[in-house]
């Protein structure tokens, strides 16, 4: 074996080696995109979880977007009023305080209230059984499909199945992200006012003997709470009672009038 040769191929593969990596240090002082250091101190106060409940793809993107004006201080839910309080002094701007708010399910149509028209052996998972005919053994076909797509959404343990239907039993887990509305198909979960103490558990838009039909705890948009209502906060909209948590004081006449006991 030639040892010149081999050497010359030593010397040689290392001069380039060592003169591509003079180019690419070159290249990326030249061509180094400035990040501003806001960024970096405002992702040290968000959640950390990724969670998306703010509208962008994680929390660096949500960084960004505050830094860039694109996003409210208190875009991130999960991180908290001071986090939210702290990012603005960061950026320089004003934070106004926001009312906590919790995910709340708009089905109460549990194992024991709502009829069974088949059984289901498909796959666990409302997201996809949603796309299938006949996706659930419940008939209302408004209701909850109890499979859990909202529990395995949900990253803070608020949210889980209990008695067929997705319940918030840990409300003070709740970081109102919104993951679990986001993932329902039925479109049952809204984020509502934590301090909100009656809502209605139903979504079904049929007229009542349709809903009766398929589930003993359904609204039968007989207006009974609209009357019992002091504070004009209760309507029925498309055969459904809706409740808002704004005009409502909580003093309970609907619920207690409710015939279907359908107001939490």
């Amino acid at each position: 074996m030639n040892m010149g040769a081999v050497l010359l191929a030593i010397v040689v593969v290392g001069g380039v080696g060592l003169l591509i990596g003079l180019l690419l240090g070159v290249a990326g002082k030249k061509f180094e995109v400035e990040v501003d250091e806001r960024v970096t101190k405002v992702r040290e106060h968000l959640a950390g979880s990724n969670c998306g409940g703010c509208g962008f793809a994680g929390c660096d993107a949500c960084a960004e977007a505050m830094v860039a004006g694109d996003a409210a201080p208190s875009a991130c839910g999960p991180a908290g009023a001071e986090n939210a309080k702290a990012i603005g002094e960061i950026l320089g701007v004003s934070v106004a305080e926001t009312e906590k708010k919790v995910a709340f399910v708009k089905c109460a149509g549990t194992c024991d209230k709502t009829v069974m028209q088949s059984e289901y052996f498909g796959i666990q998972d409302c997201v996809k059984a949603a796309t299938m005919p006949g996706g659930t053994a419940k008939a209302c076909s408004f209701g909850c499909m109890g499979m859990g797509s909202c529990v395995k959404a949900c990253q803070f343990d608020a949210i889980h199945i209990v008695n067929g239907v997705a319940v918030v039993d840990h409300p003070e887990n709740c970081t109102a992200c919104g993951a679990c509305a986001k993932t329902c198909p039925k479109k049952l979960i809204e984020l509502v006012p934590a301090k909100a103490e009656h809502m209605v558990r139903c979504s079904n838009t049929q007229k009542g003997k349709e809903v009766k039909a398929v589930c003993a705890a359904g609204c039968i948009g007989c207006g009974i709470c609209v009357k019992q209502c002091e504070s004009d906060a209760v309507q029925v909209i498309n055969n459904v009672a809706v409740i808002d948590p704004a005009k409502c004081t909580n003093c309970g006449k609907c619920a207690a009038k409710c015939p279907s006991k359908v107001i939490k």
